[in-house]
């Protein structure tokens, strides 16, 4: 058996975290299995799903890697496939036409209620033989009346669900429009789905569906539900938690192997490992290890291993998300030195590519004011010779390299007899506007002899004349 999975997701919102991470198990499994990984875009809701909630989809899952085998596919493009299975089911009485008022479902939603009985539609249309005038009906799947299903779920276990609990779902509305389970069952049917892996909020569907595809011919797949991911506080994932759009982590500077590696954690682990490549999790994932419980956020160990990535990241590669970075902040990444030198210098200093880019601006752009704390600690008369030593042998430096300077700082101190910080720290301010920088021989090594003189320039000029 090939093993085929798939990412349904529903285009009425943004692709966000707990998404990505349903998205990125069925990708694992499939990968780890040498199967199939499929994307569907189940898009039936027509009044709130958008072009623009699919567009972040698609971008979405192009940014992080997980490439569909298969797909899209979209489930308003198979309206055609779904009527040909209802009209299959009216002709062998596996549904029929209900023609029940909204008024007259709800008078017996709340005759049950008011008997404390579970609301459940009771099949009074079953059994008609004619049409209602005036009523455009509705199709309703004939549920089975006895017996069970049992869900062997590969996270939960074994879930049992009477027959007798389960109505006769809605398949078609009078509208004409297919509904969301029926449309799900079809479409596992066609493409062949081996193992269903989402959240544990559709656990409640799952009977329903396997009821539906033993109608159709069929065997269930494996189904695995995911437990929920909580905020920090243990509460629902919120917007202020994280559950926003996926892209958006991309503009805080995450890096998409960084934010796999989190959410991978997120329920599951190998071990006492942390840090995994996509490569590491295809070789070790297994959906039956992934824990029942729900798992929290936690911010700050989703930047630490961020970090991690960051720093193990192929340099050209960061390269080119801080060049992205740095075109945010509308700063000419031509008007400076080589990228590669800039994340080289910067990559054990940022948490994330965002921090990174806010901290490198002065290696292409002059800095228009300097921190007031910084200068007043460091751009003071007693500083002015020794700025105006160091502007004096960089400019005869023939070796711009950062050994070199680093010597020369070390020359200046040494003479003047003070420590390397009271040298270094002034000139830091200098060229960078701040108290905080790469070392500071690899910060003038990379900004090249013209800038950091012309720099030094303005500072002896600041410490002349403070504005």
């Amino acid at each position: 058996m090939t093993v085929r999975t798939r990412f349904a997701p529903s285009p009425t919102g943004m692709l966000h975290i707990g998404g990505v991470r349903t998205a990125l198990f069925c990708w694992l499994y499939a990968r780890r299995h040498g199967g199939q990984f499929i994307l569907r875009i189940e898009d039936t809701d027509r009044e709130r799903s958008t072009p623009e909630a699919v567009q972040v989809i698609l971008d979405g899952m192009e940014w992080l890697g997980l490439e569909a085998d298969e797909g899209p596919f979209y489930q308003t493009q198979r309206y055609e496939r779904y009527r040909e299975v209802i009209e299959q089911w009216l002709t062998e009485g596996k549904a029929y036409h209900c023609y029940c008022s909204r008024e007259e479902l709800e008078a017996l939603r709340n005759d049950q209620l008011s008997r404390k009985e579970k609301p459940r539609y009771d099949g009074r249309c079953r059994h008609r033989t004619g049409p209602r005038e005036g009523v455009t009906p509705v199709v309703r799947f004939r549920n089975p009346d006895e017996g069970e299903v049992v869900v062997n779920d590969a996270v939960h276990g074994p879930t049992v669900f009477r027959n007798t609990e389960l109505d006769d779902l809605i398949i078609l509305r009078s509208d004409g429009n297919p509904t969301y389970n029926f449309c799900v069952t079809v479409d596992d049917w066609d493409m062949r789905i081996t193992h269903v892996i989402r959240g544990d909020d559709h656990l409640n569907n799952t009977p329903r569906q396997i009821n539906m595809l033993r109608a159709l011919g069929g065997e269930p797949p494996v189904y695995a539900h995911l437990p929920m991911i909580l905020g920090p506080d243990g509460a629902k994932l919120s917007k202020r938690h994280g559950a926003v759009s996926v892209l958006q982590y991309r503009e805080e500077g995450y890096l998409p192997e960084a934010l796999l590696n989190y959410l991978a954690r997120l329920g599951w682990s190998h071990g006492d490992q942390e840090i995994f490549t996509l490569e590491d999790m295809c070789q070790l994932f297994d959906i039956t290890d992934v824990n029942k419980s729900a798992a929290a956020i936690n911010p700050d160990k989703l930047a630490w291993l961020n970090q991690q990535h960051l720093m193990r990241a192929d340099e050209a590669r960061i390269a080119r998300e801080l060049a992205w970075q740095l075109a945010r902040l509308e700063v000419d990444t031509t008007a400076g030195p080589d990228l590669k030198g800039v994340v080289q210098a910067q990559k054990e200093r940022a948490k994330t590519l965002k921090e990174m880019a806010a901290n490198s601006v002065f290696f292409f752009r002059e800095p228009a004011w300097y921190e007031d704390k910084a200068a007043r600690k460091n751009l003071t008369p007693e500083a002015r010779p020794l700025l105006a030593r160091i502007r004096e042998v960089l400019s005869g430096l023939d070796d711009w390299s950062a050994a070199a300077i680093h010597a020369q700082i070390e020359a200046v101190a040494e003479q003047a007899g003070v420590g390397l910080g009271k040298v270094a720290q002034p000139v830091r301010v200098a060229v960078s506007g701040g108290s905080v920088s790469p070392p500071i021989d690899a910060t003038l090594a990379l900004l090249g002899r013209e800038n950091v003189l012309k720099r030094l320039d303005r500072a002896i000029a600041h410490i002349d004349s403070p504005t």
